[in-house]
């Protein structure tokens, strides 16, 4: 088992494409099976016109293997509150993602920006 039930993820999906969309998701491992998890969570898209991450505002469920080479997985610690997870721009640091407590994690080196 790569990931267990309960543990929290940040979690980045490769783009293969120039204009594909860039999505995030953080969530909790509510199932797991080998590396298939199921997490409970919410999704962070990039939005060109803006030139930042947005998350959506209702949960969500989805399905990913952690093993497979699509994603970028992070395990983060028990105590984030998901919920209060937002991305930030910090002056020389560039793009995190925070919950504004303990959880900070530099992401710039995946592409956050346009």
């Amino acid at each position: 088992m790569v990931v267990g039930k309960g543990e929290k993820l940040h979690v980045m999906y490769r783009s293969f494409y120039e204009k594909s969309a860039r999505r995030h998701f953080v969530g909790e491992v509510i199932e797991v099976v080998g590396a298939i998890c199921r997490l409970e969570g919410y999704a962070f898209i990039f939005d060109d016109r803006k030139g930042e991450f947005s998350r959506k505002p209702e949960k969500r469920i989805t399905i990913i293997n952690v093993a497979e080479s699509g994603y970028v997985s992070n395990v983060i610690s028990p105590n984030v509150v998901i919920s209060d997870v937002r991305y930030r721009y910090i002056q020389d640091v560039g793009l995190v993602a925070t919950d504004g407590k303990e959880f900070t994690l530099n992401i710039n080196e995946f592409g956050a920006r346009g």
